[in-house]
Formats: structure tokens, C-alpha cells, sequence
């Protein structure tokens, strides 16, 4: 099979069974919210997930609405999820100055994530923690939200954070909103590369931190504080973006991969059922470059960057915090006049489609009338689609419901 366009990573999967391979060779090894959001992504507007059945009360023409996986790893579903989060972000964000910062770490380091998934849970509130101390010093509570990324444009293993902050925020007695309160570059790296080393030697200091093959010889934690030192040596990279009025920008730019797949399908440029060519900007020459992985390498870069089930990719911390929102965030509406905010907000699939098509998938186009739900058919259990994975991966429920 040769795609030159408009490539699917769904396609990419099912061609040749290279998903069904790949899984038999490492299956001791994925994950089970792994194979969960390949399977969805692979039923994904299929008949095995049902439909709703609308017709035209005229005509009597009808038309099937296939009901879609709602995975993170499909980009279709990731789309709307994705549209519908910033939507919803931008009525409740307050309406003032921010600032987006990068928290990157050595790339030695990256490997104890892998080793150790826990600790991608624990580096968020490490993150939130340096800006909320640095603002409490001023006699502020910010407002921030922030997304863990655990790869690169490439695809490789890159364990950061992308926080966004209010430059200002709330007085510590909730009387006042202060406006200014900016980062200090070199105050934030030091803390930053501080908490994180600590962060991992407080975990082998507790039995556990699994070490990679690489520190095998690493047998007290005297020798592991010994090895971590090293990185005191070097500066570490926290990117502090100039600030601005555009929360849109900070939520798009966030956005684009909180709730989508590692990869959008537009960057793919090539498959010829052996190897995945795909661009991606390098960031180090600012270019674009060319990326050419055999097929399963695709597949094994793609499916690690899949967290588990009810991992939370975004955070919120400060006055936006979900424990104390409730109560701050009027305050903060308040201070910045910001009425009539709109909180409650879902975009549905009738709506997407009228947005971007102009067009109403529920009007007839013979009669020019509403369309009714005549009957639906719903999906299976979740334990039947594990059932079903080897006829799912060899393209068996692959027909697409229009």
C-alpha cells in the first residue's frame, strides 16, 4: 500500500496488520491504556461503535452519524476535544497580561520518566510551585495552567512543561489585583534544576526510583547523589516567552497537543507500507526537516507518548486552582470588570461541522428540511472491544459509516 496524502495515522495502523504485528513482538511490554486508544482510534466512526439515524420527515432520505471513539490518540476526536477545551478556557480565563514559560531539563534525565511513569505526575506541581513562591514574595496569587509534554517534534522522549501565568494577580488578602509581577530567568532555573534533582534523589533515597541499565553500578544513594551532581554544573533551560494580552495565543499554543495525538496528520508526508516520512520543525536551526522512520519505529515513538488512564495532561494552579475557583475567580472578574462570563461551553459535532463546512449535516439537501432521529444503535462494552482486538487490528470493523 503507497498513501502520498492525506495519510491517516489510522491507515498507517492498519495496513498490512502492522499495529496486529507490532502488538504480538512487544506485548509484554505495552501498556493497557496503550492497546485501549489504539483500539478506539481503529473503531473510531465504524459501525462497530454504532450510529444515529436521521431522516428527512419529507423525503424520508436518511443519513447514519457514526459515533466516534473520544480517544486523545485520534485526531478527529482529538480536534473537537481540543476546539471544545480552548472555547471553554477562553470565556474563564481572565482577561489580562501573560507570560508562557518552558520548563526543559537535561536529556540524561529524560530516561527516569520512562523507568519511572509516576514521576511525570509529580513534576507539574514542582513547576506551578517555583512561580507560585517567586509571586507570593511579591504578595500575589497568580493565576496558571500548564500541559506536561513528553516528547519533541520528532517524537523522541522530551519530558517539559508549558505553563502559562498571569503576570499579575490577586493580593494574598483577595482586596486588590496587583498588575505587575515578572520572572526573574536565572532565579527560575536555579529552582527549577534544584527541586528536580531533589525530586529524584528523594525517590531513590526511598526505594523507589528504578534505575536504567545505564547507573547499574550506582549502589547507594551517596554514589546516585554523586552522579546527579553533574547536573549542577550545567545551566538549564527555562524559556520565559515575552508577555502579552492575547490569552488565545497562550491557549493555542498549549492546546495543540492536550487533548490530540503526538503528531498532527497534516505533517505526515509519506508512507509506502515500509517506511513513515514526516516533517517537523527542528528547533535548533529554526528549519524544517524530514523524518524517515520504518513503520513500527513510527508506531513505537507514537504509542509511549499515551498516558495512562485518568492522567491529567493540564493543570491548574493558584487563584484558578479547581478548589478555590469557585470562589476567586468572581473576585478576579470583578477587578478586571469582566461580565457576563460564559462558563458552560460545548461545541457539538453538528456545530463543528456548520462552523466549517457553512453547511447543516442535518438538513436534508433534496427537501431543505430538518432531518429527525429515527433510531440509534450504541456501542459495545468496552471488555468486547478488547475481545475483538486481532479482528479490529487486521481492518475487520474498518468500514466507515458516512
Amino acid at each position: 500500500m503507497e498513501i502520498v496524502s492525506g495519510i491517516k495515522i489510522k491507515d498507517i495502523f492498519l495496513d498490512n496488520g502492522n499495529w496486529w504485528k507490532f502488538f504480538l513482538k512487544h506485548k509484554d511490554l505495552i501498556r493497557l491504556s496503550i492497546i485501549s486508544n489504539v483500539l478506539k482510534l481503529l473503531i473510531c466512526r465504524t459501525s462497530f461503535l454504532g450510529y444515529h439515524h436521521y431522516v428527512c420527515p419529507n423525503c424520508k432520505k436518511g443519513i447514519k452519524v457514526p459515533h466516534t471513539c473520544k480517544s486523545r490518540f485520534c485526531s478527529t476526536c482529538g480536534k473537537k476535544a481540543t476546539d471544545n477545551w480552548i472555547e471553554k478556557n477562553f470565556n474563564i480565563l481572565p482577561d489580562t497580561k501573560w507570560q508562557h514559560i518552558i520548563f526543559t531539563m537535561p536529556d540524561k534525565l529524560w530516561i527516569f520518566f520512562w523507568h519511572n511513569r509516576y514521576l511525570i505526575n509529580l513534576i507539574p506541581p514542582i513547576a506551578a510551585n517555583i512561580i507560585k513562591e517567586h509571586a507570593k514574595e511579591k504578595g500575589i496569587k497568580p493565576g496558571i495552567f500548564l500541559a506536561i509534554h513528553t516528547f519533541g517534534r520528532d517524537l523522541k522522549r522530551n519530558i517539559h512543561i508549558h505553563l502559562s501565568t498571569t503576570i499579575g494577580g490577586l493580593s494574598l488578602d483577595h482586596k486588590e489585583w496587583i498588575k505587575n509581577c515578572y520572572f526573574p530567568e536565572s532565579k527560575l532555573k536555579s529552582m527549577w534544576r534544584y527541586a528536580i534533582i531533589k525530586l529524584l534523589r528523594d525517590e531513590y533515597k526511598d526505594g523507589n526510583l528504578k534505575l536504567p541499565p545505564s547507573l547499574k553500578h550506582v549502589k547507594t544513594y551517596d554514589s546516585f547523589a554523586s552522579w546527579t551532581s553533574q547536573f549542577y554544573k550545567i545551566t538549564w533551560n527555562v524559556q520565559l516567552n515575552k508577555h502579552n494580552e492575547n490569552k488565545a495565543i497562550n491557549l493555542k499554543y498549549i492546546g495543540r497537543y492536550v487533548k490530540r495525538p503526538p503528531i498532527g496528520e497534516t505533517r505526515i508526508k509519506s508512507y509506502d507500507g515500509k517506511n513513515v516520512v514526516f516533517e517537523y520543525l527542528d528547533h535548533y536551526t529554526n528549519s524544517v526537516d524530514t523524518m524517515d522512520l520504518p513503520v513500527y519505529d513510527f508506531i513505537a515513538r507514537l504509542i509511549c507518548h499515551i498516558h495512562d488512564k485518568n492522567f491529567r495532561v493540564f493543570r491548574y494552579y493558584g487563584f484558578l486552582a479547581n478548589r478555590v475557583r469557585s470562589t476567586l475567580l468572581p473576585i478576579v472578574y470583578t477587578f478586571l470588570n469582566m461580565k457576563d462570563v460564559i462558563t458552560n461551553v460545548y461545541i457539538t459535532w453538528r456545530e463543528m461541522i456548520i462552523n466549517t463546512l457553512k453547511k447543516d449535516p442535518l438538513y436534508c439537501y433534496l427537501c431543505n428540511k430538518e432531518m429527525i432521529l429515527n433510531s440509534f444503535v450504541l456501542p459495545p462494552p468496552t471488555n468486547t472491544i478488547n475481545d475483538e482486538h486481532e479482528k479490529i487490528a487486521n481492518g475487520f470493523y474498518s468500514f466507515v459509516l458516512t
